[in-house]
């Protein structure tokens, strides 16, 4: 905890207890990451998905709240399987849990079979280029840490074609392949009725089954509320976790997990017909009240929220109330109308609400033109920040895992050597 501004680290974390004054010396807003609520989120999820295991997604910094705190508090509740992008953010987490089963969904490139087996994570495999580099990898090394297989079933992006696929699977279930997982991910699974999702689902479900003994897993965020024929024998939830509704066409099941607060430097008034902010696109049509506020779009607080006079922007809470933006967002400001408030309902200081309080990351997403999952990355790091909860937590009763849905983490090179069947050529 830090004692004085000084002594608050770049975008430091702080318990929920710090003192908040003296850290906006040093920051212009606060961001308050509730890990109770993201637990809450995973068991909702886990509860939805059993007897599948649920695993988590938190590649990107855990979208931007924070993977070690995050990877902690989801290990202590009972998750026993993350994904991330990187081997560098294999690292952090692997730092943070030492014990759960880690996945890089960014694949294998040569050279790089050290790095895996230094923190024992296992890389997502999605080219015969990439297996065969692993491969090489493990019988020179003896490591057996595994490995998972991403196969592509419309995506178009990452992932074996199903020709190639179907190469391995003699290789496959010859048996000593060191293969944990079969994975393919979907297109539109927020979509309930796009047929894509038939689509993939028959695909992988065709393909998986040949993969004799090895789990797998389809379902992401949304999947999981497309029914227990997506589950399979594990899910990967990402963004539900940190609040994102997983299904826009109905009510969010989430919890909200993030609240963005910013200070108040100035309250100033402008008279009817002045403009406010850059191009002067905003003009006052009243004697008008401004509260402006240290965030801006290098916050991660879009430009594209901003209001003109002839379209109103986002708002932001101010002593309780909505009150809009009022003109450009610029990169460390916003101006805020803040006209309608009681006198002195508004000072230098005080605090505003930017995300939280009702203002939702999807609501944030729709006046920024993009999605929760950007505005969740895309929060700067000139915060101070708050982890509230995620402390010695319970892990939640579950049923054992389908059998062979989870293999135990391999002893190091020296103690068992590997020597997995060749290639198909």
């Amino acid at each position: 905890m830090a004692s004085a501004p000084k002594t608050i680290p770049q975008s430091g974390p702080l318990s929920a207890g710090a003192d908040q004054a003296a850290a906006l010396a040093a920051y212009g807003g606060v961001l308050t990451v509730d890990l109770d609520a993201i637990i809450a989120n995973w068991r909702k999820l886990e509860k939805t998905a059993v007897p599948a295991e649920c695993s988590a997604v938190i590649k990107a910094d855990a979208y931007g709240c924070g993977a070690e705190q995050v990877s902690r508090a989801l290990s202590n509740a009972g998750c026993r399987t993350f994904f991330v992008a990187t081997i560098e953010e294999a690292r952090r987490v692997r730092a943070a849990v030492p014990e759960p089963t880690i996945y890089v969904l960014g694949g294998y490139f040569q050279n790089t079979g050290e790095h895996y087996a230094k923190i024992n994570c296992r890389p997502v495999i999605g080219d015969l280029n990439e297996l065969a580099e692993w491969d090489v990898f493990c019988r020179r090394s003896g490591w057996t840490g595994g490995a998972a297989v991403h196969i592509d079933t419309g995506m178009n992006r990452l992932g074996l074609t199903l020709a190639d696929a179907q190469a391995i699977i003699p290789r496959i279930n010859a048996g000593d392949h060191g293969i944990t997982l079969v994975m393919s991910h979907l297109v539109s699974a927020e979509q309930l009725n796009s047929p894509l999702n038939a689509k993939q689902l028959a695909t992988f479900r065709s393909i998986a089954s040949e993969f004799s003994g090895v789990p797998a897993a389809l379902a992401n965020s949304s999947g999981i509320f497309l029914g227990a024929p997506f589950q399979f024998d594990l899910v990967r939830p990402g963004a539900a976790l940190y609040g994102v509704n997983p299904t826009p066409e109905a009510d969010n099941p989430m919890q909200p997990v993030v609240e963005l607060k910013a200070r108040i430097v100035q309250i100033r008034n402008v008279e009817r017909g002045e403009s406010v902010g850059y191009g002067g696109t905003w003009t006052a049509r009243r004697p008008t009240k401004l509260a402006i506020i240290a965030v801006g779009y290098a916050d991660g607080y879009f430009r594209a929220a901003s209001s003109n006079d002839g379209t109103r922007g986002a708002e932001v809470i101010v002593a309780g109330k909505r009150c809009p933006i009022a003109g450009r967002i610029s990169m460390d400001l916003i101006a805020i109308d803040i006209t309608d408030l009681p006198p002195n309902a508004a000072r230098r200081g005080h605090m505003v609400t930017l995300l939280g309080d009702g203002i939702t990351v999807d609501e944030l997403a729709h006046h920024f033109g993009t999605i929760g999952y950007e505005v969740l990355t895309s929060l700067g790091r000139r915060y101070a920040r708050i982890y509230k909860g995620g402390d010695a937590v319970e892990p939640l009763e579950r049923p054992a895992p389908p059998t062979g849905a989870e293999q135990p983490l391999s002893p190091p090179p020296s103690e068992q050597p590997a020597s997995p069947p060749p290639l198909p050529t």
